[in-house]
């Protein structure tokens, strides 16, 4: 057991990441509100660690719902140390023929989901002098340009931005945050819970090949959950977390790869850029038109 143990309210528990989180965070001997939709499907680890887990039923897009799960979560454990949302999910379309009732539902649960259960814990979070809210995002969310999942990564691009602020913001009351960026992991998230609409013949070079590379590949994807679930909790352990925190090996090469690409582009680019305020030389020349 870990000399301090911790209540986590995690979202999205019955499977994949958030699972694994739940199950590693009582393993290391922490309490765990776990939120799902259906939290019967956590009963076997009601079963396993009996008082320590707590199921609560909670549909994320669901602002009162979110708030009513803090309070039980409270009233159960008497505080919450760590807020992990991760529920989450993403649909396949291009973005000329997605459907748009579709590609706003994922926005409510990816962004929106987000934002109710961490406005909904700031209170709590700021009475007890303090917490961790851990929001998962993707590789994607930092490098972006995946063909077929436009509103997932938009929202995670939005979680990224949000939480940004969130920092600044909460950071008197000593709420810490920290930003997860995976890459791929064995969990079902291309797996039934992922939905391909219909992919046009002009986007199979594009959103079609992406698709064939998520689902139809005969290989499993590289990342351990439970790994990665456990270097999270480890991490929330400290009393500083990073702000970001990358997981897997295709997280960490492209995102320095990406990294650099921008820092290359904004050195190229810097004598343009700053010929735009009223002090500095203007025109200035822009760099060489060649392609890339």
């Amino acid at each position: 057991m870990t000399t301090q143990q911790q209540v986590w309210f995690i979202t999205g528990s019955s499977r994949g990441f958030g699972r694994a989180l739940v199950e590693a965070a009582l393993e290391a001997g922490h309490r765990v509100v776990a939120t799902a939709r259906r939290p019967q499907q956590l009963d076997d680890l009601v079963a396993t660690y009996g008082e320590r887990v707590a199921p609560v039923a909670l549909d994320v897009t669901d602002a009162s719902a979110a708030r009513t799960a803090i309070d039980e979560a409270v009233a159960r454990f008497g505080r919450i140390d760590v807020v992990v949302n991760n529920a989450g999910y993403a649909n396949v379309a291009p973005i000329e023929t997605s459907d748009e009732a579709d590609f706003r539902a994922q926005f409510e649960t990816n962004f929106w989901g987000v934002f109710n259960v961490t406005r909904a814990a700031i209170p709590q979070l700021r009475a007890q002098g303090g917490g961790l809210v851990i929001q998962f995002s993707s590789v994607g969310g930092r490098v972006g340009g995946s063909p077929g999942i436009a509103s997932y990564q938009a929202a995670k691009f939005a979680v990224d931005g949000f939480t940004r602020v969130l920092a600044v913001e909460t950071a008197p009351f000593g709420i810490r945050t920290m930003v997860v960026e995976p890459s791929g992991f064995a969990t079902d998230w291309a797996g039934s819970s992922m939905q391909v609409h219909d992919i046009p013949d002009e986007y199979q070079q594009t959103v079609g090949a992406m698709n064939s590379r998520m689902r139809q590949t005969g290989s499993r994807p590289a990342g351990d959950p439970k790994r990665a679930a456990e270097i999270i909790v480890r991490a929330a352990a400290r009393q500083n977390v990073p702000s970001h925190l990358l997981v897997g090996v295709n997280a960490v090469e492209m995102s320095i790869a990406y990294s650099k690409r921008q820092l290359a582009e904004a050195e190229a680019w810097r004598q343009v850029s700053r010929s735009a305020d009223f002090a500095e030389p203007y025109p200035a020349e822009q760099p060489a038109d060649v392609a890339v």
